[in-house]
């Protein structure tokens, strides 16, 4: 493969779920990645798996600590610039999840600061090594627009994120922004929001992944998508 010619990628949350998911797919298609996420015994076991694909940089650490999105910067300068960062990392919040009136307040802090405050960060700090023509997905839900009891720091905060990523698609037409919600999945973060429940019959994160890779290796303009849709969609276009 000419590594001139070959895109880099940004992940967080990429230890498991819907992140693994979607690192596993650019790997596989030779994507170089950075990937994070807390838990860096469990990044350093992902980064060994994909390195079969593709070059991997790994950066463990919690997005919502500054001086670690500070490691970012230097790690992309070398590879020229990035074409796509995926927003990914998320914070559910308590488990299982109180009504608004009931809620710490020090929680919603960090479900929003984790949700809402560190992927602008994260981009802030990025920003002077996007591409002209890069993408951006914010991994979103349907809790971010939908009223669901129980959901409202969660909710809440991705529909803030929803919102800043509208606004950050209208004041950066040179970039495609995308808001994405990826539907149900059988994640660690969809059992803690339904501890009692058994969510077997959820689809695995794998199954949200064509519509992220649509909107990736596509051409659709900034905005909000579901992936489902996408995927039906594509499914119509065969």
């Amino acid at each position: 493969m000419d590594t001139t010619l070959q895109k880099t990628a940004l992940i967080t949350g990429a230890s498991k779920g819907l992140g693994l998911a979607l690192a596993t797919a650019l790997a596989q298609k030779g994507w170089k990645l950075l990937i994070n996420a807390r838990n860096a015994e469990r990044l350093y076991k992902v980064q060994q798996e994909l390195l079969k694909y593709t070059e991997v940089e790994a950066i463990s650490g919690d997005v919502i600590d500054e001086i670690h999105l500070l490691q970012f910067p230097d790690r992309i300068a070398k590879w020229g610039g990035l074409d796509l960062i995926v927003n990914n990392a998320s914070s559910l919040g308590m488990s299982p999840q109180p009504h608004l009136l009931d809620y710490p307040i020090e929680v919603i802090h960090t479900v929003f600061h984790t949700n809402v405050i560190a992927p602008l960060s994260l981009l802030q700090k990025v920003k002077n090594y996007l591409k002209s023509n890069a993408k951006i997905i914010s991994v979103s839900s349907d809790a971010g627009v939908e009223a669901y009891a129980g959901w409202g720091a969660y909710g809440a905060s991705k529909a803030a994120l929803e919102h800043l990523s509208h606004i950050l698609a209208v004041e950066n037409p040179q970039w495609k922004v995308y808001w994405v919600d990826p539907g149900d999945m059988r994640t660690d973060m969809h059992q803690a929001a339904f501890p009692t429940e058994d969510i077997s019959d959820r689809p695995l994160p794998e199954k949200s992944v064509p519509g992220f890779m649509e909107l990736i290796e596509g051409n659709h303009p900034s905005g909000r998508y579901v992936s489902q849709q996408l995927i039906a969609d594509l499914m119509m276009v065969r």
